[in-house]
């Protein structure tokens, strides 16, 4: 799993008609101290997070895994919205 910040949203009119309804985000990864890497991904939202919350990512078939994706062509998800993060010393 990929710790990441939403910084976008994709709008594509014309898509995949299995990604119709489906909302795009913008995310750049985040290290352990919430310093933002200098990589982005788009993924597919399907948990309803907003502008600048920290979320969860699964990349791959991992992705393909997430509720409601099975046969949907996605390369990145994200999966959960973080309440906090406590890494100790």
């Amino acid at each position: 799993m990929i710790v990441a910040r939403i910084i976008g949203t994709v709008v594509a009119t014309r898509k995949d008609p299995r990604l119709e309804g489906r909302k795009l985000l913008i995310v750049r990864p985040v290290d352990l101290k919430g310093k933002d890497e200098n990589t982005f991904l788009v993924a597919i939202d399907t948990v309803g997070a907003g502008f600048r919350e920290k979320v969860l990512v699964v990349q791959g078939s991992s992705a393909r895994l997430a509720h409601g994706l099975k046969d949907c062509p996605v390369d990145a998800a994200i999966i959960g919205i973080i309440d906090t993060i406590k890494v100790d010393d």
